[in-house]
């Protein structure tokens, strides 16, 4: 197999871990898979890092199906669905116009955005049940919460902290919450596989190196629940915030 693209030895450990990082959030801790998107950013220009990413995905995906593959709760998904495919395409549309600088600003931009939406939901638990308590019985709040999600997934990979807020919101147990994260996540990003395609995100090169992610993230998908059950939940997910958050303010800076 022909060694795509050329990356230092870093980058190559950068790559690996944020493979591992996605594996682990799609099966325990939920909302880190932030902190892979911005590892990639890293490694590679803003935009092309969306496509190559995908797939990456898709293998925790896989992984997380297959462990829920009888917990998720299909109403929530049903209602979320038409609008996330308005997000998907929306986000499709920005990508297809703005340039790599400003893809990686908005992509800064919006990690910002969600990192402080994952602080405010560690912090206010009471404010994020009130908050999703109206989500819940709004038609309208509803449908701007799938719109967002699908733009964010499609433009940076990154509406893990949006859904995560949704879906605690309905009071789900926490292998519901898993099992209904995990479907959502594997039909949206398998939606969006044409997209990337016609944006020429995803290409040859791109599928070899997703390839050769695709055990680290198998690896991480399997260890996610393990580690959930063995560490603090909160110290781990500060980290990964910081690590975001600094990742974010890179791109926006440029």
């Amino acid at each position: 197999m022909t060694v795509p693209y050329e990356l230092a030895w870093w980058g190559w450990g950068i790559a690996a871990l944020g493979a591992l990082w996605i594996g682990i959030s799609k099966t325990g801790l939920a909302g880190l898979g932030v902190l892979a998107v911005a590892m990639f950013t890293f490694i590679f220009p803003a935009k092309q890092s969306t496509g190559i990413v995908l797939p990456i995905l898709i293998v925790g995906d896989i992984v997380a199906v297959i462990t829920y593959r009888r917990n998720a709760v299909w109403s929530h998904l049903i209602r979320l669905a038409p609008w996330t495919v308005v997000g998907v395409v929306l986000g499709y549309f920005a990508l297809g116009i703005l340039d790599a600088q400003a893809v990686g600003r908005l992509i800064g931009a919006i990690l910002l955005v969600i990192t402080a939406l994952q602080f405010w939901r560690m912090r206010s638990a009471r404010g994020v049940e009130q908050a999703g308590e109206v989500v819940a019985h709004n038609l309208w709040l509803t449908a701007l919460v799938g719109v967002l999600a699908g733009f964010f997934t499609m433009v940076s990979n990154a509406s893990g902290p949006i859904m995560i807020i949704y879906l605690l919101a309905m009071g789900l147990p926490k292998i519901e919450f898993m099992g209904t994260s995990a479907w959502f996540y594997f039909l949206l990003n398998v939606s969006k596989i044409p997209f990337s395609f016609n944006l020429g995100l995803i290409t040859p090169e791109s599928l070899t190196f997703d390839l050769l992610m695709a055990p680290f993230a198998i690896v991480g998908g399997l260890l996610g629940y393990q580690i959930l059950k063995r560490i603090n939940q909160r110290v781990f997910e500060d980290v990964a915030l910081l690590f975001t958050a600094l990742a974010a303010v890179r791109l926006v800076i440029g």
